[in-house]
């Protein structure tokens, strides 16, 4: 016990008292190596996980309020510099401007004016090819309405005013909110977080189901069992229906493998790294012949809070958010070409709120693999940023960015830390104000909507690999549901191989807190707009398709007063389409 202490680092009191509780749990053990080791699996281990969790997200929250307070310093410098050149007097023969002082303060139309957005993303200034694409610029049917969702009132315009609140859910606890080190995990550390899953998931499925005991996956047992655990493959191929064996929990299992004969099951769906609980036959412990399968269980709805009448008149209108996804070039050329007809689109229907996810600077492009940019990568980016930024201006609308790991110039990790604010630098005070830089993943809460948002194609990655026999529903609806009731934006393992996952961080950060209202995830696969267990799940595919033109997504969201009032939860997204740009 005395060696357990030194390894954990845990004081000699705790230990002891953990001991007692442990020991009268289990009627009264006595100390002997077995149970020592039993208590160290089952009791230290999950004790020192949960205090490491807890350390990591505290110096996140610390370094956040760091980088804040770094960007309001850097803001400030900007308007003392800008205030003490209109008080200074001009050298000689140089060019004269207009003065902005307290007493005679510039025009609104002067600080309009900027250089055009196509001029600042002229390819002729990085890229050696400055010629447009011709099949993008021949395409047809451009704003077409490809696939819509509910009914509309009226035409797709916004308000164009900041009505609409937009932050992260919970004040971003529960999101990454700066860079950290990444590829030093341990394989160890991996499986605790693996198998914290398993545990986590599996007393859900306890008390839903009102389950008495969980089996071992190795235990010989004449009865039906119930055994909890991970669905896996038994080699380095693709799951199939003869390959599937499920990993049990340290708990019950201490992580054996059994495998898996699914032939009595009518139907079933599965991916590797799903946590079910299977009920069947296992009368030799090497084979479990399953013949039940229990369905998991989804998180709850965001209930807001009681709010005044003032706040609830405020946030009660109907707002308009547009969704896009890159590239946001074609794959023949690093002409912006189609990130322009967006800033076009923005201007035009001013929508509330417009989320851009990247990749922005895409890493597959051939231009940017064979290193032909002549200028650096965050350079391209922050001409791109300031385009966007300054394009839609007088539209009033709330730009939000979040990255992908296609993003050639960013972290290539998941979860995927938000984009530096280094990179708002060459905006205005004004403009900063309207841009928010988020996690991929990440949940927002807007107005009291909540808004679940992932850049990773995690409905490609699971659809090459779900395996399922006559389960109900298209593919779409099934691989979003395991995404809900798995309560992970990213529940498959091991994950495919252009993903580069920190499960440390992933513990922490890539959870679902709650079932979203509307959740956001492109796909290279076809568009779509569908309500899955409540909850509307949009694809509003990607800006460009190789060389021709793409789609963007666009929903009206209107807060639901009816929880408020105690009345049965209907859907806040009002309408939604996706639309050819």
């Amino acid at each position: 016990m005395l060696e357990q202490c030194i390894t954990h680092r845990i004081q000699v009191d705790d230990v002891v008292l953990e001991w007692v509780a442990f020991s009268t749990t289990r009627g009264g053990l006595a100390v002997s190596m077995d149970n020592l080791h039993l208590f160290e699996l089952e009791v230290l281990n999950k004790k020192v996980w949960k205090s490491r969790q807890t350390a990591v997200k505290k110096e996140h929250q610390m370094s956040n309020t760091r980088d804040f307070s770094m960007q309001e310093q850097m803001q400030a410098e900007v308007e003392e510099e800008d205030l003490l050149d209109s008080y200074s007097t001009p050298a000689k023969g140089s060019q004269k401007r207009a003065l902005s002082t307290p007493e005679n303060p510039q025009s609104k139309r002067i600080l309009s004016v900027a250089p055009s957005p196509r001029l600042l993303l002229s390819p002729a200034s990085f890229s050696p090819s400055a010629t447009p694409s011709q099949k993008y610029g021949s395409r047809g049917g451009r704003g077409e309405v490809v696939c819509s969702f509910g009914a509309v009132q009226g035409t797709w315009r916004g308000q164009g005013d900041s009505s609409a609140q937009v932050q992260l859910y919970q004040g971003g606890k529960d999101s990454v909110t700066k860079s950290y080190k990444f590829m030093f995990q341990k394989l160890q550390d991996i499986r605790e977080v693996l198998m914290c899953k398993i545990e986590d998931l599996g007393d859900v499925l306890k008390n839903h189901f009102n389950i008495e005991e969980f089996s071992s996956t190795s235990a010989p047992a004449q009865e039906p069992v119930v055994l909890l655990g991970q669905i896996g493959c038994d080699s380095n191929g693709k799951l199939n229906s003869k390959s599937v064996i499920l990993e049990g929990d340290q708990e019950h299992s201490f992580g054996m493998q059994v495998p898996v004969d699914l032939s009595e099951l009518r139907e079933y769906s599965l991916f590797p790294g799903q946590v079910v609980v299977m009920g069947g036959t296992n009368s030799t412990g090497r084979r479990l012949v399953a013949s039940r399968l229990y369905e998991g269980v989804p998180l709850p709805f965001h209930k807001p809070k009681e709010q005044s009448q003032e706040d609830m008149l405020e946030g009660a209108g109907q707002h308009m958010v547009l969704v896009a996804c890159g590239p946001y070039t074609t794959s023949d050329s690093m002409n912006y070409e189609p990130l322009m007809d967006l800033i076009e689109v923005i201007k035009r229907d001013r929508p509330d709120v417009c989320l851009l996810l990247g990749p922005f600077l895409d890493s597959k492009h051939e231009q940017v693999e064979s290193g032909q940019l002549t200028a650096t990568l965050d350079e391209v980016f922050r001409r791109c940023v300031k385009a966007i930024v300054e394009g839609t201006r007088g539209s009033g609308t709330q730009l939000v960015f979040v990255p992908s790991q296609r993003d050639v110039h960013h972290d290539f990790v998941f979860p995927q830390p938000p984009f530096h604010p280094s990179h708002l630098s060459q905006l205005s005070g004004e403009d900063r104000q309207r841009v928010l830089l988020l996690p991929d993943p990440c949940t927002l809460d807007l107005s009291g909507v909540v808004i679940g948002v992932t850049s990773t194609d995690i409905l490609f990655h699971m659809g090459a690999e779900e395996i399922s026999s006559a389960a109900g529903g298209d593919r779409f609806s099934r691989i979003l549901k395991h995404i809900l009731t798995q309560r992970s934006y990213y529940p498959l393992y091991p994950p495919a191989e252009e993903m580069n996952v920190d499960y440390e961080q992933f513990q922490a950060y890539a959870q679902l807190p709650v079932t979203p209202d509307i959740f956001i995830t492109p796909s290279e696969l076809r568009y779509f707009i569908k309500d899955v267990i409540g909850c509307v799940c949009v694809n509003p595919g990607r800006l460009t398709k190789g060389q021709v033109g793409g789609t963007y997504g666009r929903l009206f969201i209107k807060r639901d007063a009816s929880l408020e009032q105690g009345m049965e939860r209907r859907s806040p997204c009002a309408a939604a389409e996706v639309v050819k740009i």
